[in-house]
């Protein structure tokens, strides 16, 4: 895509790699038209791979795996980091239960790596933050996890949904522990010329 043509903001298609509703209403809230191809990629750590590593590369695979020239293609992927292990989505109840009691009374790391391209370049970052819960018990946890919402989450938690209740302080990107840092993520698309909230053509 042509300098020109990201000045001008062009009309660009964007499509999401990711089935999640959570990142589908992120880029609804900032006005991005947009379609879903869902990406299936392997999201085994490699060894020795940083959570900032990991995230920003299983971002770059998913948008890699159904891109397509002509599209911007976004990819994203969200982990939480305790004691620099990487939490990911809990196997079952017992695992869910003890993850939210770790996470109970401590600072934790959410970061979401974000990639965008367009079928030839790649550009990727993360964000960081930093979200700190409030003691929780074994009884709530387990309370928390039979509400069925953090079965499908990193972490085992959904901090827009009732895991809400549980931090008491967010330093940081409040939409990239949801799922997809919009700062950021505007920033990545209206370097390939998709068009935000800045600039419509009706």
């Amino acid at each position: 895509m042509s300098s020109a043509q990201a000045a001008s903001g062009a009309r660009v298609k964007v499509v999401l790699a990711s089935a999640s509703p959570r990142r589908a209403e992120l880029l609804r809230q900032i006005n991005i038209p947009f379609s879903v191809r869902v990406a299936a990629v392997d999201e085994t750590p490699h060894p020795a791979e940083t959570a900032a590593d990991y995230v920003e590369r299983l971002a770059q695979d998913k948008a890699a795996a159904v891109a397509r020239t002509g599209e911007l293609t976004l990819g994203a992927d969200t982990t939480v980091v305790l004691d620099d292990e990487i939490l990911g989505k809990p196997a079952g109840r017992e695992e869910g239960v003890a993850m939210l009691v770790r996470l109970g009374g401590r600072t934790h790391q959410v970061i979401t790596g974000v990639a965008v391209t367009d079928g030839r370049e790649m550009r990727a970052l993360n964000a960081i933050t930093d979200v700190t819960f409030r003691p929780i018990s074994a009884a709530e946890a387990a309370s928390y996890w039979d509400t069925g919402e953090p079965a499908d989450k990193a972490g085992g938690y959904g901090i827009q949904g009732i895991g809400g209740i549980f931090a008491q302080r967010i330093n940081g990107s409040y939409s990239a522990v949801v799922g997809l840092p919009l700062t950021e993520t505007e920033a990545l698309l209206r370097e390939f010329g998709a068009q935000t909230w800045r600039h419509r053509d009706g």
